[in-house]
């Protein structure tokens, strides 16, 4: 017998790397409501800091998240902040890491992103970088396209799963 959850689609992804460690889940009830994102995420070295994430194109770890590609960007457009008009889909600011080398993220995602239709997140890779993401706003090409956020030090593929009731 197959269970109807309705709509609700949830996803997961689960960070393991040297520098960083945790779990991503990601909530939508249906395609015009808003992703919930939560998660906590433990950093080895880094504390009391700032760390770009993004969602990145592919969800292709073959060489690391080097193979990832660049953000999320669809609709062609210029890097910026979570609440910025002119963004990458993929753009989701900065995480903040206490004293502790702790990141606890809860989120509401813009509507730009989903977990349903032909722009879907699920498959693609969501990645923790090494330095602030300076949201655009960095004055040269590399802020309008990275946000200057520097080395990918984590990232997992954000894979289907199972909705909790």
């Amino acid at each position: 017998m197959t269970e109807n959850f309705g709509l609700l689609r949830t996803a997961v992804a689960f960070i393991n790397f040297d520098e960083v460690s945790g779990k991503i889940s990601f909530s939508q009830r249906n395609p015009s409501s808003r992703i919930k994102l939560k998660g906590s995420l433990v950093f080895k070295e880094h504390k009391s800091s700032l760390h770009g994430f993004h969602i990145h194109e592919f969800g292709d770890l073959t060489n690391g998240c080097v193979s990832a590609g660049g953000h999320f960007n669809p609709y062609g457009l210029s890097h910026g902040s979570l609440t910025s008009i002119i963004r990458h889909v993929g753009d989701l600011g900065n995480v903040e890491v206490d004293s502790k080398g702790v990141a606890d993220i809860n989120l509401k995602l813009p509507r730009t992103l989903s977990l349903f239709g032909d722009y879907s997140i699920i498959g693609r890779t969501i990645v923790v970088h090494e330095n602030t993401d300076d949201l655009g706003r960095g004055g040269n090409k590399e802020s309008s396209i990275t946000g200057n956020a520097g080395r990918r030090i984590g990232c997992a593929v954000i894979g289907i799963s199972r909705p909790e009731i």
